[in-house]
């Protein structure tokens, strides 16, 4: 059985005494939820040090917002996997909607990430969604299923053991207006059912994430869904309440 994974991507936010301000609140709290779910935060750069060592001797995970495909060089300002190993992390978003829409990322450069987090021994969480027009064309099982075909026609079905998926709408993602649980549970499925025509082990065991306006609201209906698996959350995990409120119910 796929046990809930729950991933806070605080984005470009926080500062050394916020974050330790929200890590002190939701560990204690949070503590009582081990062994039924697996919790993860993802600061920015700067803070994955200050991050690591408020984390250490909890079991709530370190991961990364983003990495560079190359493994050294001259590429000022980039960060590579081996350095984010380097600094604790065990996880790193690929593919995240604002990286691929506000800053042009392709689909190439996302496998190329993908495979770059692997070698290095990173879990990869591969983000794939659709915007607002390409829903209201009807585009969403062709944009997805894209988006996940790019890395498996790059680096084989086997790539995607062990790594996570995380099903992000465009148009749901800090709008408060979140997919419906039945919307989100068929493109789950979907990604499901393209895996499983490669692999039906890596199908029934890959954890699939939504992220797009979850809160404590509406945790519960998402994550009851059978193809979710828990959720990549933005917003709501900087506020200590609603995060753990979140991970409860993915507990639950």
């Amino acid at each position: 059985m796929r046990r809930k994974l729950v991933v806070g991507n605080w984005k470009m936010h926080g500062s050394p005494g916020r974050n330790r301000d929200l890590l002190e609140a939701i560990k204690p709290a949070l503590q009582s939820l081990e062994g039924r779910v697996e919790i993860a935060v993802c600061p920015s750069f700067p803070h994955l040090a200050d991050t690591r060592a408020i984390l250490a001797g909890s079991r709530i995970g370190l991961g990364a917002q983003n990495l560079f495909s190359f493994g050294e060089g001259a590429m000022t300002g980039e960060v590579s996997a081996s350095m984010l190993a380097d600094a604790g992390v065990g996880l790193v978003i690929v593919g995240h909607s604002e990286r691929r829409g506000r800053l042009g990322e392709t689909d190439a450069q996302t496998a190329d990430k993908f495979a770059a987090a692997r070698k290095a021994g990173l879990v990869p969480i591969l983000c794939v969604g659709e915007t607002r027009p390409e829903r209201d064309a009807g585009e969403t099982a062709a944009v997805v299923l894209r988006q996940l075909d790019a890395v498996i026609d790059n680096q084989g079905i086997a790539a995607l053991d062990k790594a996570v998926l995380a099903y992000e709408p465009v148009w749901a993602i800090g709008s408060g207006d979140p997919a419906t649980p039945e919307q989100a549970q068929a493109v789950h499925a979907l990604l499901r059912g393209r895996l499983k025509q490669r692999s039906g082990k890596i199908a029934d065991e890959i954890r699939i994430l939504y992220g797009g306006s979850v809160n404590a609201a509406n945790a519960g209906e998402l994550f009851a869904q059978p193809d979710i698996d828990g959720g990549l959350v933005g917003g709501a995990s900087l506020q200590a309440r609603e995060f753990i409120a979140i991970c409860a119910s993915a507990g639950s």
